[in-house]
Formats: C-alpha cells, structure tokens, sequence
C-alpha cells in the first residue's frame, strides 16, 4: 500500500445519530469542554480536511482557536495552524469563504478532473488546486498529502467526505462525539452511507462536559 497519512475521523452526532439538523443555522452539537477537545487534535494534526458541502454550509475557518496552542505549535517549528484541505466535485467554492481569508497557512483543494481550470481561476491566489483524479479519489489525495509532509491528517466533514473514507478502508481512527439531545428530523443529515465488515474495536469512553466521546480503533495503526 502507498504511504498514506494516520486519518483520523471526528465528528459529532446527536442521540438519534444526527450531524445538523436542516435549519440553514448550523446546529452546534459539541459543549465548550469538546470543542476544546477538538482544538487539541487539530493542534496534533498537519493537515485538517473537509468536503466542499462543509466549507458552503458552515463556513468555518479551520484553525487552531488557542493562542497557546497555536504558539506551541511555532515553538516546534510548526505553522500556527495545519494546512486546510477541501475536496470538491465542482469546484464551485467561495473565495471569500472563512477558510481562505482568515489566518494565514497553506490551503489545498482537491478537485475532480473537469473542474481543476475553472476552479483554479476562482480560487486563484487563495489556494493551490490540485487534480484528484476524475472522480477525487482519496487514495490519490492522500500519497500527494503524504508527499508533502502529511503525517497526521483530521477529517472533520461532512458525512459524504466521512462515509467515503470509512468505505474505502482509509482511516485509522474515528471519534464520535455522542451530544445528549434529540434532533428528530427523519430529513436531518446523518452520520451513514458506508459499511464495514465485522465489528470496530473500541479503545476508549468518557465523558468530556456532558458529551460522550466514543474512540474507535480503525486500523492496527492505532495504539
């Protein structure tokens, strides 16, 4: 197998299994302490990958948020933040989006073969894009981010982005945030659309604030 990055998973879902709901206000499902949480992974991670859907959605910026730990980060010769990587079919992404005018650091897209010219116009001086093949395929994405240095790589978004590196066997990790509410909307996106054989191995449970942090063991990667 080529080298490939250690891919973690992160995501949070409600009781009934729920990433949002279909509000067009993203639903924040995490507490204070586990967005913490989640900012120390990002910390420990080169790079930070999300789908275009995400970046349209949610707009987020995709940064370490604690000074202390981006400063650690310096302190070890890092940049402040990990590089921001996006996948996209069309890629039909804003420019102005949070991700590519706030912080500094490197951006990548990976973009599906038909879309690269007209992405590369778009995002021109805000990210390099790079061709993932005609479909954006991971496994391509992933020996490129290995090539440039990639070692830890956290996929946060959303569940297409999610369920194709499940099915494809290409993570190593997955920590699922369980939130204590209910969203209740048969609509409501969830965290589905791949299947793996067997059962995944459970390495860890606890309580972060009042959400239940499930960690799966993926791969024999995982310690």
């Amino acid at each position: 197998m080529p080298p490939r990055p250690y891919v973690l998973l992160s995501c949070a879902v409600s009781l009934d299994g729920c990433l949002d709901d279909t509000t067009a206000r993203r639903l924040v499902l995490s507490g204070p302490e586990d967005l913490d949480r989640v900012d120390a992974e990002r910390a420990d991670c080169d790079a930070i990958l999300v789908g275009a859907g995400t970046v349209r959605r949610d707009d987020p910026r995709l940064v370490v948020r604690s000074t202390d730990r981006q400063a650690a980060r310096v302190r070890a010769g890092r940049p402040p933040s990990p590089v921001r990587v996006v996948l996209t079919r069309s890629g039909r992404l804003d420019p102005g989006a949070r991700m590519f005018t706030t912080g500094s650091g490197e951006r990548l897209v990976y973009c599906a073969t038909p879309a690269v010219a007209d992405a590369r116009d778009r995002l021109a001086g805000k990210a390099t894009v790079l061709d993932a093949g005609p479909v954006g395929e991971l496994g391509g994405v992933l020996a490129d981010l290995a090539g440039r240095g990639v070692q830890r790589l956290m996929v946060e978004g959303g569940s297409a982005v999610l369920a194709g590196f499940l099915g494809a066997g290409l993570a190593d990790e997955l920590q699922l945030a369980v939130a204590p509410l209910l969203v209740g909307d048969p609509c409501a996106p969830r965290f589905l659309g791949a299947t793996r054989p067997g059962r995944e191995r459970l390495v860890e449970v606890r309580a972060v604030g009042d959400v239940a942090l499930l960690r799966y063991a993926l791969s024999d990667r995982v310690g």
